[in-house]
């Protein structure tokens, strides 16, 4: 199948997780992604270890986020190689960096750089907190921009203190965010001519995550959210909202009315609320209370069986075992397996996207340092 971006010429020059994730959506696309990296040691990402589970040397955290991409090996600090990056970006469409502000108009490849080399180039950067303020200097990292972003404070129970999320959601959403704007000055691109630098943030992509909540905080007289002190899943919405524990396992219960969900438990000390919805929330943690002792009495497929029929929003909480043996994640086909000419093989996740009725699919894993850096020099004669 031809892909939207076939043709399109990324070069990447991001480490880690925000660009690399960014680059990887391209190349989901159709984008040709050329990765640079440092001679001695590649991306850092590469002994950025989940686990203690290494393939082919790297860590299966790179092996997920860089598939397919093509590795060019080039020191920047050596003249000819700052030289062959910069006939390269001659070429690209397309030319990402995540390096701290200041780094890389040092090294001569800021915005106003490229753009003289290639006047038509979409050019992204992502930092961690912008180019301006007190913060700029400070590393750009998942959970520090997490602290500082508020959103810790949305998760686990009321007496827990700041919870972060169990995944590196500031890198993952500033990487989605700023390929939007790629794809965006892209279309952009293709009708005028004119290039583009995209710019994010690792905070400003978290204070984006948060619009629907800080909005509320915002106009309800700023009163900081209130987590449930009991099975608290979210810190805006009223009881029964939450996951509970059952007999062999959990629930999950979504927006549901209350008088509806008291006659089907048949729970009589849900009435003095069920008539009330702003009891729902004023008195939720008494109401989550009810249903939790109620629901951990039977199996989880017995209320299941009773819920779903009435059309209760609820599913059972699954694990990773489970969920990769379900029926429902089988049907999507998220699954692949991508290998290497040194005998890498590594089973990984699809594109979420699908183009014309189909999903991509590559079989490359992720290269090793400099893997293709003599087939790019031919190429492009650098």
């Amino acid at each position: 199948m031809t892909l939207p971006l076939d043709g399109v010429l990324v070069v990447d020059l991001c480490q880690f997780l925000s660009g690399p994730y960014a680059s990887l959506r391209l190349q989901d696309l159709g984008a040709r992604v050329i990765k640079i990296e440092r001679p001695d040691g590649g991306d850092l990402s590469r002994r950025l270890y989940l686990s203690d589970t290494e393939i082919g040397g790297d860590s299966t955290i790179f092996h997920a986020i860089n598939r397919s991409k093509e590795s060019l090996a080039l020191d920047l600090k050596n003249p000819d190689d700052l030289a062959a990056l910069k006939k390269l970006i001659g070429r690209a469409d397309v030319m990402l960096q995540n390096f701290r502000p200041g780094v890389i108009e040092r090294l001569g490849l800021d915005y106003g750089s490229a753009r003289a080399i290639n006047p038509g180039i979409v050019y992204a950067s992502i930092t961690g907190y912008g180019e301006e303020g007190p913060w700029v200097q400070r590393p750009g990292q998942d959970l520090l921009a997490q602290a500082r972003s508020g959103v810790m404070w949305l998760n686990g129970d009321h007496d827990q203190g700041p919870v972060p999320f169990g995944l590196a959601i500031a890198d993952m959403l500033a990487g989605a965010a700023v390929a939007q704007g790629i794809l965006a000055s892209l279309v952009r691109k293709g009708r005028t001519g004119q290039g583009a630098h995209v710019e994010t943030s690792l905070l400003e992509a978290l204070v984006d995550f948060q619009f629907e909540v800080l909005t509320t905080h915002l106009n309800d007289g700023r009163r900081k959210p209130k987590r449930s002190e009991f099975r608290s899943a979210h810190a805006y919405l009223s009881a029964p909202y939450g996951v509970y524990p059952t007999a062999d396992g959990y629930l999950a219960l979504a927006m549901t009315p209350l008088g509806k969900l008291r006659d089907l438990l048949q729970l009589a000390a849900l009435d003095p609320y069920a008539g009330d919805p702003k009891s729902w929330f004023r008195e939720r943690d008494a109401i989550k209370t009810i249903i939790s002792n109620a629901l951990e009495t039977r199996p989880t497929a017995h209320w299941l069986a009773l819920l779903e029929p009435a059309d209760i929003w609820c599913a059972k909480v699954l694990e990773w075992p489970e969920l990769l043996e379900s029926d429902g994640f089988k049907a999507l086909d998220m699954l692949q397996t991508v290998t290497r000419d040194d005998g890498v093989s590594i089973l990984t996740t699809r594109s979420p996207l699908r183009i014309d009725g189909e999903r991509t699919t590559t079989s490359r894993a992720a290269p090793l340092i400099g893997e293709q850096s003599a087939a790019i020099r031919r190429e492009f004669g650098l």
